[in-house]
């Protein structure tokens, strides 16, 4: 029989309707979970101040463009734990319709997330876990790595010291995924420059007496005691090797991933003169002070973390794909979409997300001013290096990431 106009048309539409269903935003909501230690070691640099940048993203992005897309922000506390991490993402996603993982520090609780994501393919932007396998061996696609990563800290921070001429390292390392990696990133470069590691100890994370793990290292004699760890451990590290009289022997104190937030938690005192990499700091121009100035008043007068940071920027763009496509179900089709963009906000500028998923902008070496260099509240940093985006993060073809041809 032939086909009349009517069952063409009818055909037709058919086609269009189901091409309609299948790019459409699933429930008629973009749900977005920030999962994230909201109590424990982790919870002043990231916690619930992301959960503040979260909301500030969609507030601009709708009022900025127009875009008629409704956006829920759900959150939750992973406590640290790879399990509960995966738990609290299988039932956000199966039960509770959510599309997108936001924040995720503790890279072991990152990595668990990152496999779920790609099971179910749904969609993560980590902002704050720091292992570089995020955009190595452990890549998918359906993980944007946004603000740092153990590689960059390590080039930065790891590299600038033993050009100082600190040569010899011993190791302060969080016992799990972020601070291993961090470690043997910093290794390779210290030993590359020709230094040497007389040695490490692994810490439990959240620990808060380092006194024993400070003895060994103070009897290593090393020039420099690496602290790969980060939040209250850092802080708690720091003030304690002071009590040690670690630095007044002659050591020195590199801290490998120092947040703002622990600057703060130091005080200048304590911390002045402290190297650090950062991609983002509050004050660096116009945009950032005054972004900074509003999230401050949203976050009990705190300014923001640079991960706090990468959460906005991140979810920006991401609302920018899922517009772009109508479609939030197709966790890697949002991801493809998100690389296809450029990248371009007040924070971090203009940027790209490369084939294995890693964000790129520059990051910045910074030292911790003295007291009495200090004019206002939060102005911490003094910028000693730019390094270009280009140059900041590992080589594309040097991080044996699958997607990579």
């Amino acid at each position: 029989m032939k086909p009349t106009l009517l069952s063409t048309l009818i055909a037709g539409l058919g086609l269009a309707l189901t091409g309609a269903a299948q790019a459409a935003i699933t429930g008629g909501v973009v749900k977005v979970g920030v999962l994230n230690d909201m109590s424990g070691p982790y919870a002043d640099l990231a916690g619930p101040g992301s959960v503040v940048a979260a909301k500030m993203a969609v507030e601009d992005y709708i009022k900025q463009t127009g875009s008629k897309l409704k956006v829920e922000i759900v959150s939750a506390d992973h406590q640290n734990k790879p399990d509960v991490g995966s738990s609290i993402t299988r039932k956000w996603i199966d039960s509770d319709g959510v599309d997108m993982i936001l924040d995720v520090p503790t890279s072991s609780v990152a990595l668990a997330v990152n496999e779920v994501v790609k099971d179910k393919n749904k969609l993560m932007i980590n902002s704050t876990g720091g292992t570089s396998d995020l955009t190595g061996k452990a890549c998918t696609p359906n993980t944007v790595h946004w603000t740092y990563d153990t590689w960059m800290l390590a080039h930065g921070t790891g590299s600038a010291v033993v050009k100082q001429g600190g040569d010899t390292w011993f190791f302060l390392t969080a016992d799990y995924a972020f601070g291993h990696a961090l470690e043997k990133d910093t290794s390779d470069v210290v030993k590359a420059a020709g230094g040497k590691v007389l040695g490490n100890v692994r810490v439990p994370l959240g620990t808060t007496d380092f006194s024993s793990f400070l003895l060994q290292a103070q009897s290593s004699k090393a020039k420099i005691v690496g602290l790969a760890n980060a939040g209250n451990d850092t802080i708690n590290s720091i003030k304690q090797a002071a009590e040690f009289g670690i630095v007044a022997g002659g050591q020195k104190m590199a801290g490998l991933l120092v947040f703002l937030s622990d600057i703060h938690g130091l005080g200048l005192k304590t911390a002045q003169g402290l190297q650090v990499t950062t991609t983002f700091y509050w004050d660096m121009n116009d945009s950032t002070r005054a972004w900074s100035k509003r999230f401050a008043a949203l976050n009990n007068n705190r300014m923001p973390t640079m991960v706090q940071a990468g959460v906005y920027a991140g979810l920006l763009h991401y609302l920018k794909a899922v517009d772009a496509l109508q479609d939030d179900a197709d966790g890697a089709k949002v991801v493809a979409k998100m690389k296809e963009l450029p990248t371009d906000d007040p924070l971090f500028g203009k940027g790209t997300i490369r084939a294995d998923g890693r964000k790129i902008h520059p990051a910045y070496l910074v030292e911790v001013k003295k007291p009495a260099e200090s004019k206002y509240a939060y102005d911490y940093y003094k910028v000693l290096q730019t390094i270009p985006a280009d140059q900041a993060f590992r080589p594309l073809n040097e991080g044996n990431c699958p997607l990579v041809k």
